[in-house]
């Protein structure tokens, strides 16, 4: 909730404007059934209808005042609530992007997406109510038993009775409720996983025919879901028929305490009425501060949830900002363990790689490729050991220089809407046009974007959907290139390139005037057989290190690899 308080610092004017308009308005209620005893004892009562017909138009013209108070309040209100949701998005964002990829991990997307959409959107309800209603309310109450006091002190005590009731009700209901909205929202988490693994994976499930299982599943969570709103809801449903039934045995014994001082004269038929429309007022003030804790008990849990996601700090050392990188990559002795896995993916990987070299990476699948490479931005701690650029750790980097130094093109091409610049600006902001068409000369997209209708401002659709598989990886490629960075991966990233266009390609980043120090991770034999240096993975394992033709002769893994894919070649070496 400190966090709360502190987005709502940039909206002070907001959030005192709606509580004042609000109270006004709410004064301006106070008054009316007042104007109404005057015209029942005084107009109606005396029969002049000049006295009414004034009567009436004050009554009105308090109500046009009123309305207008609320529009205002709830115009700042509804600004105040929006503005602190989306400060209130962008920080959860920010902050969610600041964290480690193990980090993310541990929070599960589902819970990420549920933060920021439903968590979000319940305290946005809860401040936009609690601006318009958190004073408003208690005031009506207070203030109507204050004029009843002022009408008739024996009526008034019917009210010092039944608002202390009234409020062991709601806040009682209100304690019991709150764990089970957390609850709630908790099981609000599982059905986003379950509906986003079975829509992710949905061709897998149609393969191996397991719609039945994954639906039995995605029921059994949805019920647990429909359980804990239903229990929850059912305790809350209870807060409007017990209050109304407190008040109208309240209203029975106003009447009995009215009649009785009416029929002896020393109260006049208005004021009863009087008395009346203020215990009205109560009610209908109190189902509002019922309704107001419901939404304010959602909005807490969800706040207090949002607010648990900030306090996870961000593993990211602001170290020294680095300029200047030669692009030289060492490991020393370095291990990684995900986090809650029985088992390292990487144990004792040691190597250097030189400013400008080539460094194939390749293995089985599950091997460990992407773990290892993942470490050189810092996506990933080391467990044990140290990775360093340039001599210096990882760790101690600043990251957003560190990042700056690297191009990372990942296993799956992901473009964003917009057009081709767009997508090639996000490697860097300031690219002149010649830069970008380097860039793609260098990634072999330069022909298929030039034979595009808008060449580089040729639409992208989302994941770049409207270009092949082919296309996607080598605009990828040039994206990372834009940023002319000092060490480039690839991490299988030219998968669907033709053996041609991958040669191409690999040539063109090796000629560049100032060649990165380039990673490749493919299972292709062919992708790796010319780089300078070659690691060979097996489970978490550095099984072998060197050339193509020191591999060849020296490890087990790499010719079987190797053969595999070329078989002809095993008959030519044994002659």
């Amino acid at each position: 909730m400190k966090t709360l308080f502190r987005l709502l610092k940039g909206y002070g004017k907001e959030a005192v404007l709606a509580p004042l308009f609000k109270m006004l308005e709410a004064t301006f209620e106070l008054l009316i059934p007042l104007v109404v005893a005057a015209i029942i004892d005084n107009g109606i009562g005396n029969r002049d209808q000049g006295y009414i017909v004034r009567m009436c138009l004050v009554m009105v013209a308090l109500g046009i005042v009123g309305l207008v108070c609320s529009v205002v309040a709830q115009y700042y209100a509804a600004r105040a609530a929006v503005g602190v949701a989306a400060k209130l998005r962008h920080r959860l964002m920010a902050h969610i992007l600041g964290l480690r990829y193990s980090q993310m991990d541990a929070l599960g997307t589902s819970t990420m997406i549920t933060r920021m959409t439903s968590d979000v959107n319940q305290v946005q309800n809860g401040v936009n109510l609690a601006l318009r209603l958190l004073l408003r309310s208690p005031f009506v109450v207070f203030g109507a038993m204050v004029m009843a006091f002022t009408i008739d002190f024996q009526g008034a005590l019917v009210f010092a009775e039944v608002i202390p009731l009234l409020c062991v009700v709601v806040f009682g209901i209100m304690l019991i409720t709150m764990p089970m909205y957390r609850k709630v929202q908790e099981g609000l988490d599982s059905v986003t996983a379950a509906t986003r693994q079975n829509l992710s994976g949905v061709r897998v499930i149609r393969a191996f025919r397991k719609e039945a299982e994954e639906t039995e599943s995605f029921a059994e969570n949805t019920w647990v879901l429909t359980r804990r709103q239903r229990m929850a809801g059912r305790i809350s449903g209870l807060m409007n028929p017990i209050t109304f039934v407190v008040i109208n045995l309240a209203v029975v014994a106003l009447i009995q305490v009215g009649g009785v001082k009416v029929y002896s004269g020393v109260l006049t038929q208005g004021l009863v009425i009087a008395l009346y429309n203020y215990m009205s007022q109560i009610l209908v003030e109190l189902i509002k501060m019922a309704n107001l804790i419901i939404t304010m008990t959602k909005a807490a849990a969800g706040a207090r949830r949002i607010e648990a996601m900030l306090e996870i700090r961000c593993e990211t050392f602001d170290g020294g900002r680095q300029t200047e990188c030669t692009g030289r990559v060492e490991f020393r002795d370095v291990s990684a363990t995900y986090e809650g896995a029985s088992e390292a993916s990487l144990e004792h990987i040691s190597f250097t790689a030189m400013p400008g070299q080539t460094v194939g990476i390749i293995g089985g699948t599950g091997s460990g490729k992407t773990t290892l490479i993942q470490l050189i931005p810092n996506l990933y701690p080391a467990s044990a050991g140290a990775v360093l650029l340039d001599g210096i750790d990882v760790q101690a980097w600043n990251q957003k220089a560190l990042r700056g130094q690297i191009g990372v093109v990942p296993q799956k091409a992901e473009l964003f809407r917009g057009t081709i610049r767009d997508n090639l600006l996000w490697g860097r902001e300031d690219a002149t046009d010649e830069e970008l068409w380097q860039a793609l000369e260098t990634a072999q997209a330069a022909q298929f974007v030039k034979d595009k209708a808008g060449g580089l401002d040729e639409p992208v659709t989302q994941g770049g959907g409207n270009f092949s598989g082919g296309q996607r990886q080598r605009l990828t490629i040039a994206r990372a290139l834009v940023r002319k960075p000092a060490v480039l991966i690839l991490d299988d990233s030219a998968s669907a390139l033709d053996y041609a266009t991958d040669a191409a390609l690999r040539a063109s980043i090796h000629n560049m005037e100032n060649p990165p120090t380039t990673f490749i991770v493919s299972q292709r034999a062919a992708s790796v057989r010319h780089a300078d240096s070659i690691l060979v993975l097996e489970d978490g394992l550095l099984v072998g290190q060197g050339s193509h033709e020191q591999l060849l002769k020296s490890c087990a893994v790499y010719q079987e690899i190797y053969y595999s894919q070329f078989p002809g070649e095993v008959v030519h070496h044994e002659g």
